[in-house]
């Protein structure tokens, strides 16, 4: 099987603010390393209740300050998740060199993810019509608590009047939005998307919301080894925040300027459990149906996935799940046992789990698998879950040279989106 013809779509720059580093370079950099972004949890809303907490341990984005891309006039008007999103599309918009004002601005769009959008806003906007009164609200409240906040602000800022989006499927809003965008590319609507995640949900109703469903681990002692996706120990996952955020091109116009190609997009596959509301199918069932688009839409076949970064958010039942479907999928390739070729590793293990934006951050290691040849680890993972006859990268990042990497993203609801990427060859 060959990959799709034209038009190839092409990933020309990338940006991210993570806890493992506020660009892309030093959050992959944290990746390679096996380096954890977990810490204890800090901020003065979360000492209110102090007392209460069984969960004290997040991935919280620190000594970052948004107004170094962002004007500080503006950056008072945005949401967290906004600045994240917005500081993380500039350095993408700035890697790949493209310069939108010398682009017919109706070619040129952006489709951008987020599962909580601007709760920040809404959890401050509360305490103020407790403490205060409704008319001492900010009359930004709206603008900044939109889930198509960052979508519209990049729009803005850029001048970008082609197709437009946002999408709110949970944890895999941004691979939707990747989706999204290859689509209006591939019908010819557009030469040039901005596309990604931003999450800024490790707030106090977040954090309590999860915790009493009991999703989040509570090794609140170790933070660095909460995290620990497919590993027997394991607990719940652990809520992080962030932005990452991509340039994707078709190959035309990307040649056509002589941009710098870091890989392409070859196919996606988007499936839904319709099982239950947030326990995944437990044979994985969607998530097969997610793949094997996938590769269907990619004209690949399973033994030319060299990798795949699994959506292994460190769940009892997630893992369990994702197992069963990527060793239904890829069967013999998959499995240690039978000589298999195939490498999977969670990075959620090292920043956690951004929800909505897990995708796109996920696709900067991804990205970086196909470039420089490198898999980044799944660290904490000291006793593999039974039965699991795949190779999972324990601790320690790999080097491999990689054509084809598969993204696995799967959010409550139901909703699987799985994105594949090729070495530009």
């Amino acid at each position: 099987m060959n990959p799709r013809p034209d038009p190839r779509i092409v990933i020309t720059g990338i940006g991210a603010v993570t806890n493992l580093g506020l660009d892309a370079a030093s959050t992959w950099a944290g990746m390679r390393e096996g380096r954890s972004g977990i810490v204890r949890i800090e901020g003065e809303a979360f000492s209110r209740y102090k007392d209460t907490w069984s969960v004290r341990i997040a991935g919280q984005v620190r000594d970052w300050d948004p107004t170094a891309r962002i004007d500080p006039r503006e950056a008072k008007r945005l949401d967290r998740f906004t600045q994240l999103g917005l500081y993380a599309a500039i350095e993408a918009v700035g890697h790949s060199g493209v310069d939108f004002t010398k682009e017919n601005s109706e070619r040129c769009g952006v489709v951008i993810g987020s599962g909580i959008g601007g709760i920040g806003t809404i959890e401050d906007g509360l305490i103020v019509m407790k403490d205060r009164a409704p008319d001492r609200l900010s009359p930004f409240t709206v603008p900044r608590l939109m889930v198509n906040a960052v979508a519209g602000n990049v729009s803005i800022r850029y001048g970008l009047r082609g197709p437009a989006g946002a999408h709110a499927t949970a944890c895999a809003s941004s691979g939707h939005a990747v989706a999204d965008a290859m689509e209006h590319m591939r019908r010819g609507r557009a030469d040039v998307m901005v596309v990604g995640g931003a999450e800024a949900a490790v707030t106090p109703l977040c954090v309590a919301a999860f915790m009493t469903m009991k999703a989040l681990s509570t090794r609140n002692d170790e933070p660095s080894r909460a995290s620990r996706p497919f590993d027997v120990d394991r607990d719940g996952f652990v809520l992080a925040e962030g932005a990452a955020m991509m340039v994707l091109e078709t190959e035309a116009h990307a040649r056509a300027r002589g941009a710098a190609v870091l890989a392409e997009m070859v196919g996606y596959g988007n499936s839904s459990d319709a099982a239950h509301i947030t326990a995944p199918d437990a044979e994985g069932m969607g998530a097969r149906r997610a793949m094997q688009w996938a590769l269907q839409d990619a004209r690949l076949a399973p033994g030319q996935i060299d990798y795949i970064n699994a959506h292994g958010t460190s769940t009892p039942l997630g893992d369990k799940a994702e197992i069963a479907a990527v060793t239904a999928v890829f069967g013999d390739h998959a499995r240690v046992s039978r000589g298999g070729k195939l490498l999977m590793s969670s990075t959620k293990s090292m920043h956690g789990h951004a929800l909505g934006a897990c995708g796109a951050v996920e696709m900067v290691a991804c990205t970086h698998a196909v470039h420089d040849g490198v898999i980044a680890p799944t660290i904490n993972l000291e006793n593999p879950d039974e039965g699991c006859d795949l190779d999972l990268v324990p601790n320690e990042a790999r080097e491999r040279r990689v054509k084809y990497a598969m993204n696995n993203t799967f959010g409550f609801g139901g909703h699987n989106i799985t994105l594949i990427v090729g070495r530009y060859e």
